[in-house]
């Protein structure tokens, strides 16, 4: 096993069978093409592909030669069916499959001799493989859900029921495809559940900072009986499933008369964010130095003062991290709102798509609705991912 040449030729076959299959549900859901992996040739040419990146040093000529590989091994049939039918896809496909082979398989042989091998060099080909393998795994489970959703928004009626499974856009449609959006937002009053969502979210941020800055910082810094017990038992409610808490909740805001309000849900849903925010802040004001803050106190400012002119500046990238955290869990949030609210004029979004879960809605509309409420907390996820880690790894920092 330890040769370099074996190693090339495994490794070649296993990332071969991962793009084939990765590479075979996008032609399918995109073209609606009848492609299929054909196992055998898979595990063939991605050995082959292998032996040659590990071999040619020049990479176009190694890269003319997986190509020739790819089209004699399958018998000029890379995707299960005839290279003629939908000529334009396939060469598409072939293209993609040809590159998406043998420059990552060169990636991870390189440096690698094609005799025997140590142990560093084995290693570091086998953790090669697995990183890129990582990579392709995880960006399919999170891209081929959200397209199938994407594309099913975008069908008609009629295309759905010829064939459900073809996720292919209709182009000659035209701006017909955002009909099933235009739909809801003209019918179904989804411009609304956006607004209420995005101040319901807002207004849970702005509560659960309010409450859990000076807790959290209480907790850091302050010397007081039972400070250790409430340090360790800030994450303690989430034992208890909210499914356990929906009957005395639902049972509770009835007899208050905060059923059905958002102001309920501002009542109850900073309860369900505080413990987070206490737990992430507790731990980055406890890495900031002390010194600075008993500087401002001897200056003479007070606690208050200290907090609000050096530990909240200097806490600003936990303080985005938390409100993003925050912000997340409002706005996704279904079980409480699904409980509380009866009234279409007070639904947030995500009550909102669940009337979209019925036999008399197209299902596209149900797709659409799903994609709009993805579709901005995916954006301001990915915009600001980096204070969200950053957030997280200060949550994690022992004082």
């Amino acid at each position: 096993m330890k040769q370099g040449y074996l190693l090339a030729a495994i490794v070649g076959l296993l990332w071969s069978l991962t793009i084939i299959v990765c590479l075979t549900i996008v032609m399918a859901f995109s073209t609606g093409l009848p492609v299929r992996p054909v196992w055998p040739v898979a595990i063939l040419q991605g050995g082959a592909i292998g032996l040659v990146a590990l071999s040619l040093s020049n990479r176009w000529l190694g890269l003319l030669v997986s190509l020739l590989l790819v089209l004699g091994i399958s018998l000029m049939e890379p995707f299960g069916i005839r290279l003629d039918t939908a000529m334009p896809a396939q060469l598409t496909g072939l293209a993609i499959l040809v590159l998406a082979l043998y420059f990552p398989l060169r990636i991870m042989v390189h440096g690698l001799p094609f005799g025997r091998l140590t142990r560093h060099q084995f290693e570091e080909g086998i953790v090669r493989f697995l990183t890129g393998f990582g990579y392709v795994f995880f960006t399919a489970i999170v891209i081929v859900p959200f397209y199938v959703m994407l594309m099913t928004s975008v069908k008609g009626q009629q295309a759905l029921l010829l064939n459900p499974l073809d996720f292919s856009i209709e182009w000659d449609k035209g701006w017909g495809l955002l009909r099933s959006y235009q739909e809801l937002f003209m019918d179904h009053n989804f411009g609304r559940y956006l607004t209420i969502s995005f101040l319901v979210s807002v207004a849970t941020v702005f509560v659960t900072l309010l409450f859990s800055v000076p807790g959290a910082y209480a907790v850091a810094r302050l010397r007081f009986k039972g400070q250790a017990v409430m340090s360790r038992s800030i994450l303690l409610i989430y034992m208890v499933p909210m499914i356990v808490l929906a009957l005395p909740i639902y049972v509770g805001f009835s007899m208050f008369g905060l059923r059905n309000s958002l102001f309920g849900l501002l009542l109850i849903y900073p309860v369900t964010t505080i413990p987070v925010a206490l737990y992430m802040l507790q731990g980055y004001f406890r890495g900031l130095p002390g010194e600075i803050e008993e500087a401002g106190l001897m200056d003479g400012l007070s606690r208050l003062g200290v907090i609000w002119k050096i530990t909240l500046p200097l806490s600003l990238p936990a303080l985005a991290s938390v409100s993003l955290y925050v912000f997340m869990i409002a706005w996704n949030e279904f079980l409480l709102a699904f409980m509380l609210l009866d009234d279409p004029g007070k639904f947030t979004l995500t009550r909102g798509v669940t009337m979209l879960n019925s036999s008399e809605v197209p299902r596209q509309h149900l797709m659409a609705g799903a994609v709009i409420a993805t579709l901005p907390i995916l954006v301001l996820f990915l915009g600001l991912e980096r204070f969200m880690t950053k957030g997280l790894t200060a949550g994690s920092v022992k004082g």
